[in-house]
């Protein structure tokens, strides 16, 4: 985030600041420091392996929540979760899954009707455009199943790599990471993984945690940062790692 104080427009001494003005300051020097990437000392190879091990002892079969019945289903699910809850995408396609659970029948069902199935979603025209443009590249390219590579994956409408790791890991058991806002967050609140994109917090995940807990890593950093790592108010006093995490504004 840029700094939102300014320089004085000339070498005069400036007025001091009021009350307000220097409330705003101090907010906004604080808002900076939170947006930055924690920077402390490196988890020990050790501590990582703790932590893993009590996400497992916790939850040793995590599941995703958005609902579906098969990769094709999982994958028009992810899509339709971008900019939205897991929660709202459920609610839309507990009825169209069920008439619509592979390309062909999704084309048949077509786009004027998928956007009406899919309306509550935020931006669901553009999805429902890719939805049945990702549908027709199936079938044309794929046979009518969902490719079981990153790159191929990437290449349908409205897919990414988030999508495709979501998809390589629930649908097929890959040992891959998604790092959406969640993941993005824990890893670097906690210093387990600071990055300042994505693809960075992904990459820096992969080298430290243990290939043992690759498989639901990224169920388990999602869960956490769902439900107790929070945006806003942190749910330290309950966190499984407070211990071991390394942010500074920790309330434990």
């Amino acid at each position: 985030m840029a700094k939102s104080t300014r320089r004085p427009a000339s070498r005069s001494k400036p007025a001091a600041a009021g009350p307000v003005g220097g409330k705003r300051a101090a907010t906004a020097k604080s808002a900076a420091t939170k947006s930055k990437p924690t920077k402390s000392k490196p988890w020990t190879a050790a501590e990582v392996h703790e932590a893993f091990r009590r996400f497992q002892e916790a939850n040793p079969e995590p599941r995703g929540e958005l609902e579906h019945l098969n990769p094709f289903t999982l994958l028009v699910a992810v899509v339709l979760s971008a900019q939205a809850t897991d929660a709202g995408v459920n609610k839309a396609t507990r009825e169209l899954f069920p008439v619509a659970d592979t390309p062909a029948k999704m084309l048949a069902l077509g786009e004027e009707r998928l956007r009406d199935a899919i309306k509550t979603i935020g931006l669901y025209r553009t999805k429902a455009k890719n939805v049945i443009a990702l549908s027709e590249k199936l079938m044309t390219e794929f046979g009518g199943a969902v490719p079981r590579t990153r790159a191929e994956i990437e290449s349908l409408p409205g897919a990414g790599r988030k999508t495709a790791n979501v998809v390589l890991n629930m649908a097929f058991g890959q040992p891959t990471l998604a790092v959406d806002t969640h993941v993005f967050r824990v890893g670097n609140r906690t210093g387990l993984a600071p990055g300042k994109t994505p693809l960075e917090v992904e990459q820096n995940l992969e080298r430290v945690i243990p290939p043992e807990f690759m498989l639901h890593a990224h169920h388990w950093l999602i869960l956490h940062g769902r439900y107790t790592c929070l945006a806003r108010k942190p749910r330290c006093e309950v966190c499984l790692i407070n211990d071991l995490c390394r942010w500074p504004e920790k309330t434990v």
